[in-house]
């Protein structure tokens, strides 16, 4: 199991500040990550890590699709992956209804179809081979629709990708996107993973994914890569408590209410009471109340929590889970340090 860390969103955690990236890259995790949502952008941290680190692997997470044409993620990835000697990890995801439409000015659509005609669209630019041309639901290159010129001409980078196969991750966690993920995707960035129920909520339906790629042995190569909270503290009660506020905020506020796919995976795991107090609480501005709305055992099932020997214990159930990359969420040094002493 490899570790990687996620810095989460740039201007709500380091910063400037890369000690915490070059520590570990020095103790061999195998990647970093970063987020946007509506504030800072997954891009450019992820271009000034490259210019500070020289071996540990750059990872969006994620960018979203509708914020940029499948021609300029392509065009991104290329860039990032030159600038920082093959190391770049495309990770996409297509965010919800209410930032879509409300912060991008697009109309949500049907997210498995864009999904599967963003990646192709991705794929035959960095393949490099010829000029792209796509007819789908909701790409076209080059446009012929409503306000066309007429004018637009099928094109391909004008520099050779370092890497033509550069490696794709999706975000998913409902159970079609996750399927879908496993057909079409490199790999996957689950959050909010159970790894006790992994087997029985998401295991068939990778198995589904895989069976409908055209790649051999696809499950073998698969990078199942799941953002985890960690909080390292002696004091368990406290070390439950930090982690209660985002999985809050996700169960609670991402998402409208009967459009949440976070609220609707903790129904999954067996959550469903608690997941709809924690809803109804923060959706009505009573965040505090939200936050302790969140079982104890629920934080256990998808977090690190509690001592160091508590830590290593839980360890042992990620790694037979059949995740191969923990992704860290933790802007803590010494947690850094003692992940990598009990996985590295």
């Amino acid at each position: 199991m490899r570790l990687g860390l996620n810095l989460g969103y740039w201007g709500t955690a380091l910063a400037g500040d890369t000690t915490l990236v070059t520590e570990a890259e020095r103790l061999g995790y195998d990647s970093v990550w970063t987020a946007e949502a509506y504030g800072s952008d997954a891009v450019t941290p992820l271009a000034y890590l490259a210019a500070r680190t020289e071996r540990i692997r750059l990872g969006s997470g994620i960018l979203q699709m509708p914020a940029r044409t499948p021609a300029m993620t392509a065009m991104t990835a290329a860039t990032l992956d030159e600038m920082s000697g093959g190391r770049f990890l495309l990770g996409l995801g297509v965010s919800g209804p209410q930032v879509v439409e409300g912060w991008h000015g697009r109309p949500f659509g049907k997210p498995l179809r864009v999904t599967r005609e963003y990646v192709e669209i991705v794929r035959k630019i960095l393949a490099g081979d010829e000029p792209v041309e796509f007819d789908g639901d909701y790409y076209q290159m080059p446009y012929r629709g409503p306000g066309s010129t007429g004018m637009g001409k099928a094109l391909k980078l004008i520099s050779k990708p370092r890497n033509r196969n550069l490696p794709i991750y999706l975000a998913a966690i409902g159970p079609s996107n996750v399927r879908l993920t496993a057909e079409i995707a490199d790999g996957w960035l689950p959050v909010f993973y159970s790894p006790e129920q992994a087997r029985s909520v998401f295991r068939p339906l990778l198995d589904e994914g895989f069976a409908r790629s055209a790649q051999e042995g696809k499950a073998d190569r698969f990078d199942t890569a799941v953002s985890v909270f960690v909080s390292l503290d002696d004091d368990l009660d406290r070390a439950f408590l930090a982690a209660k506020p985002m999985i809050s905020l996700y169960i609670g506020g991402m998402g409208a209410k009967g459009k949440n796919f976070y609220h609707d995976l903790a129904h999954r795991y067996g959550y469903g009471e608690a997941a709809d107090r924690i809803q109804e609480a923060y959706l009505a501005g009573h965040k505090l109340e939200a936050m302790r709305a969140v079982p104890d055992a629920l934080v256990d099932e998808v977090s690190l929590v509690g001592s160091r020997d508590r830590i290593a214990d839980r360890l042992d159930v990620w790694k037979e889970s059949g995740i191969t990359t923990l992704i860290a969420a933790t802007t803590d040094l010494p947690t850094v340090r003692t992940l990598a002493e009990l996985v590295l």
